[in-house]
C-alpha cells in the first residue's frame, strides 16, 4: 500500500476569517494547509514541518510578513521556501519592492482572485514535488 504524503502549505494571517478563506480556495488542491495566526507561530511551524510554500499576509501585529520573511531567509533550513505575500493595504511600489527584495516569489492584493492564487500554488507544489 502506497501512502501519499500531501505537500504542506503554511498560511499566515492574524485574521481567522482570512485563514478560512485561503483554506477554502485551496481545498481541492491535494495539499495540507497549516494555519498560523502570527509570524511567531509561523516560525514555530517551520521547525516541525517541511513546507512547499508559505502564503503570508504582510500586515500583522508584533511581527509582520516582511520580518517573518527576513527570519526565514536567515535560516539555512527555511531560506528556500517560496513565499507569496498577500496584502490589502501595502500596495505602494516601495512595499512591493521590499517584499521581492526579501525573497518573495509573488506579491498579491486582496481580495484574492482564487483562480490566480490556485495557479501559482500549483506551480510551486509541482516544483516542490520534483
Amino acid at each position: 500500500m502506497i501512502i501519499e504524503i500531501k505537500p504542506k502549505i503554511l498560511i499566515v494571517d492574524d485574521i481567522p476569517s482570512n485563514l478560512v478563506a485561503l483554506e477554502r480556495i485551496l481545498v481541492d488542491m491535494n495539499v495540507d494547509c497549516i494555519r498560523a495566526k502570527s509570524g511567531n507561530e509561523a516560525l514555530s511551524h517551520t521547525l516541525s514541518h517541511d513546507f512547499a510554500l508559505i502564503i503570508s499576509d504582510v500586515q500583522m501585529p508584533i511581527m509582520d510578513g516582511f520580518e517573518l520573511a527576513e527570519l526565514l531567509r536567515s535560516n539555512l533550513s527555511t531560506r528556500n521556501i517560496p513565499i507569496i505575500f498577500l496584502t490589502a493595504t501595502n500596495k505602494e511600489e516601495k512595499h512591493i519592492f521590499q517584499g521581492y527584495e526579501l525573497g518573495a516569489v509573488d506579491y498579491l492584493f486582496k481580495p484574492i482572485d482564487a483562480t490566480i492564487l490556485k495557479s501559482k500554488v500549483r506551480i510551486f507544489v509541482n516544483l516542490y514535488q520534483q
